[in-house]
């Protein structure tokens, strides 16, 4: 039930030692998040804490708009879906030779795209 601050659900969890906490069911299911799914605590100079649902790519309009674009495309032109040529394929395989990528790292600094 709501009440006048407009809170909806309201739950307590312990700390462990390790700093770690199960976030309570009622809590994950007003946030719509599964196991493996991310949440961010955002602390508000008062010291009120935001729990939010981290969206995803795949939550993404932008990104689900590119893609239901590129499928529509496809599918009205499967004559131009081709495999990706072999000699690009190696010549990618050169030139990142012993680059080590971390996907999950953060990117330090400014990202134009």
């Amino acid at each position: 039930m709501e009440d006048a601050m407009g809170t909806l659900v309201e739950e307590r969890s312990k700390i462990t030692a390790k700093g770690q906490t199960t976030v309570p069911k009622a809590v994950r299911q007003a946030l719509g998040v599964d196991a493996g799914d991310e949440i961010a605590f955002v602390v508000s100079p008062r010291g009120t804490v935001t729990v939010r649902r981290v969206e995803t790519a795949e939550d993404d309009p932008v990104v689900a708009g590119f893609l239901g674009l590129l499928a529509e495309d496809m599918a009205r032109n499967p004559q131009i879906i081709a495999a990706f040529p072999p000699a690009l394929a190696q010549r990618m395989a050169e030139l990142t030779a012993g680059t080590d990528v971390d996907f999950d790292e953060a990117i330090d600094g400014p990202v134009d795209l």
